[in-house]
């Protein structure tokens, strides 16, 4: 399991991803997730994944493979839009897992998150299903998870209603994640987050250290607001 989630804010983009990919009494492997790729100066894209690992790793190769050929090709130096990097990524996608299906049937599928910007193109992020298609984050909501998404919907939801600055975003995606991390042993740290100015075709990221005193610090402040907030709200009503 894994837990992935861009958002699309005002002033820009966040990202944020786990690394756990199994866990165990005695066994935790990490990998990183995040992905952050420009291939000219005018692009940059930033893809989160989630599901087999194998076919993430294989469609990554592919897109350098892509990169480094000559000639006339796709690839995500010469696409247009970032929809039409959506595509291209959901083809190789298919055709990874494809390739595997016999051995490994529905556990060759992965699922992908692209985000970025292409200059002239606003900044955007698309969901980028194992079949190929993508949708994009929609202006009511516009923000999207992959993986384990259920704990950390609700904070991704107050910060696109608040309209949030970017700093601010950031420290929401984070307590998403450790609400998720909290109640799911499948994801965990380090965890890698991103954040885009629009513009500036450049990703601030950094890595978030599974010892790191501000994740300790992150879980006392917002035990201890919460705890405050508890007291402030209406008492249950009384039996009649």
């Amino acid at each position: 399991m894994t837990y992935c989630l861009a958002m699309r804010l005002d002033e820009g983009l966040v990202f944020l991803a786990d690394t756990r990919t199994n866990a165990g009494v005695d066994n935790i492997s990490t990998f990183r997730k995040l992905h952050v790729l420009q291939p000219a100066p005018d692009r940059l894209f930033v893809i989160e994944s989630a599901g087999s690992l194998a076919t993430t790793h294989e469609v990554l190769d592919r897109v350098e493979r892509d990169l480094a050929a000559e000639g006339e090709h796709e690839s995500l130096a010469t696409v247009h839009h970032l929809f039409e990097a959506a595509l291209y990524l959901g083809r190789l996608l298919r055709e990874v897992a494809e390739s595997h299906r016999e051995a490994l049937g529905a556990d060759a599928a992965a699922t992908l998150i692209l985000g970025g910007q292409i200059e002239g193109d606003r900044p955007d992020i698309l969901l980028v299903y194992p079949e190929g298609n993508y949708i994009r984050a929609s202006e009511e909501r516009p923000f999207l998870q992959i993986g384990e998404s259920k704990y950390g919907k609700f904070m991704l939801e107050l910060a696109v209603a608040a309209h949030v600055k970017l700093p601010a975003a950031a420290k929401i995606a984070l307590t998403s994640m450790m609400m998720t991390a909290r109640a799911n042993l499948s994801v965990g740290p380090p965890y890698d987050l991103g954040v885009y100015r629009n513009g500036s075709l450049a990703l601030d990221h950094v890595r978030v250290e599974a010892d790191a005193p501000f994740l300790g610090e992150l879980e006392a402040v917002w035990a201890r607001h919460l705890a405050e907030a508890i007291e402030d709200l209406p008492d249950a009503p009384a039996r009649p």
